[in-house]
């Protein structure tokens, strides 16, 4: 029955993983036998203590679906911060608020006489929160307006954002990180997460860096590619001085030191420019490659009423973002989707107000009140977001056994295999066998999905650590997986 690890040495004890999973198993076949208290297993809790995170610093609730009682229950009603765990009460809110196949839509109109081929007027772009509009959707859009016959813009570009409610936002707020693609605010008209891609390479003759900038914006210069150099990759960013001169309509970047050639090809994403000339930069690029003219400058507006749209771009259904969401914890995608529930309940422009108020009532009519539900974002991407794990583990309950569950569930991280746990339980048997979700911002780790083992059983697991030390806390989650995966095999052995 302890043959179910694989012997390695974890959490620098002098024990093997065989050793500590023996004994976290035999507590469950003692709590199974003697229907005992759903204690935190002694080894999780052990491994937690050695990495300095107090128990009293943990909260964890382990139920199999199906069950009355939990397997652990350890604080399970504290609020805690769930930091990215917290997409799962947004991505399932979605899911079944708006229906797995939603699309958004972005249209644009003509502002004035088309005369031609020509538009005497300004081009109006209208967004609804579209969380994904990629370079290559942009492009297909511009190709669709092209298809009309039209060729000339003799006015402006006018942005029609007004779906969502104006807000100001500091990207340097939570983590003085302005130019991180994470911290890029929501925007009923958000083209390409507003980030631009640096890729590095060696060149062909092997004796210089080529840089490549995507999307290839004339407002973002490119100023000096860093020296090739021989030795290991390392931290190939650090080493590349970059420096970045960010204003609002325009950008440049400057990469002075070097750049290992042992790294291949690299990438680094950077938000860059504000939203309305990022958009107005990406329109005349792509304006012109499409053999279009324009001149004009940008400026807010809103679409001419009672006209209708001379071309639409819609977005891929809702259960693709929702894969996107969870599986690579996709922040800003996150928040435009929490924005668009709002549309659900009030009329736009959407405000997190609304949002968070659409989300408890639908909360409130599935039977799933939570007092201690504070949501800011509906990313997690957030110092004030809370959630109890009982909370969590009785939404993802609710989830199992919901209309949407296939949608819902499928766009977890599946262990050992994709998203952001595709490097762990690699060498461990529940690969493949817990779909996941994390969470991680400084002082807080947090876990939350399914684990499923033969005959069809699963257990929903969430457990949340916040505290200082929380960094330290990933052997202690994964342990935790481990233990129930292994307590399921044991019990279909018997």
């Amino acid at each position: 029955m302890c043959m179910i690890a694989r012997a390695r040495s974890h959490l620098g004890m002098n024990i093997s993983r065989t050793a500590i999973l023996c004994a976290l198993l035999l507590t469950l076949l003692l709590l199974s036998a003697g229907n005992a208290g759903a204690a935190l297993p002694h080894a999780v809790a052990r491994a937690f203590l050695d990495e300095g995170i107090p128990l009293t610093a943990v909260s964890a609730y382990v139920r199999e679906a199906g069950a009355v009682r939990p397997l652990v229950s350890h604080r399970p009603g504290k609020p805690m911060n769930p930091a990215s765990t917290m997409k799962l009460v947004t991505t399932f809110a979605a899911l079944e608020l708006l229906g797995s196949d939603y699309r958004w839509k972005t249209e644009a109109y003509a502002d004035g006489p088309l005369v031609g081929s020509t538009l005497e007027g300004n081009l109006v772009l209208k967004g609804y929160g579209d969380p994904k509009i990629t370079i290559e959707q942009f492009q297909a859009l511009v190709a669709t307006l092209r298809a009309t016959g039209l060729a000339s813009i003799r006015g402006d570009l006018v942005l029609d954002r007004s779906y969502f409610a104006p807000v100001a936002h500091d990207p340097a707020a939570f983590d003085t990180e302005p130019l991180k693609p994470y911290n890029v605010g929501p925007d009923a008209l958000l083209v390409n997460f507003k980030s631009i891609r640096f890729v590095f390479a060696p060149n062909a003759a092997g004796d210089a860096t080529d840089v490549r900038v995507e999307p290839p914006l004339d407002s973002v210069a490119l100023r000096g590619a860093p020296r090739l150099v021989a030795g290991d990759c390392g931290a190939w960013r650090l080493a590349l001085g970059a420096s970045f001169d960010n204003r609002a309509d325009a950008a440049g970047a400057t990469f002075s030191g070097r750049y290992p050639a042992s790294c291949g090809e690299r990438d680094w994403y950077v938000a860059l420019l504000d939203h309305p000339h990022y958009v107005l930069a990406m329109f005349a690029r792509y304006w012109k490659d499409a053999g279009g003219n324009f001149a004009g400058g940008v400026r807010e507006g809103r679409a001419p009423p009672g006209a209708k749209p001379i071309a639409t771009l819609q977005s891929p259904p809702l259960y693709d973002a929702v894969r996107d969401i969870n599986k690579l914890s996709n922040n800003v995608m996150a928040r435009q989707l929490f924005l668009t529930l709002a549309t659900t309940a009030h009329a736009p422009p959407a405000t997190t107000g609304h949002a968070t108020e659409a989300v408890r009532h639908w909360l409130a009519k599935r039977k799933l009140g939570f007092p201690e539900l504070v949501m800011e974002n509906g990313s997690g991407l957030s110092r004030r977001e809370r959630i109890a794990a009982q909370s969590m583990a009785r939404l993802l309950l609710a989830a199992d056994a919901s209309k949407v569950r296939s949608e819902f569930v499928s766009s977890l991280a599946v262990a050992a295999t994709d998203g952001t746990v595709r490097k762990r339980f690699t060498d461990d048997d529940v690969a493949d066998q817990a779909l996941l979700k994390t969470g991680s911002l400084e002082g807080v780790r947090a876990l939350a999905g399914y684990v499923f083992g033969p005959g069809g059983r699963r257990y929903v697991i969430v457990c949340f650590v916040n505290h200082r030390n929380a960094g330290r806390a990933q052997p202690a989650l994964d342990l935790l997986v481990e233990w129930i995966y292994a307590g399921m095999r044991a019990g279909a052995s018997r």
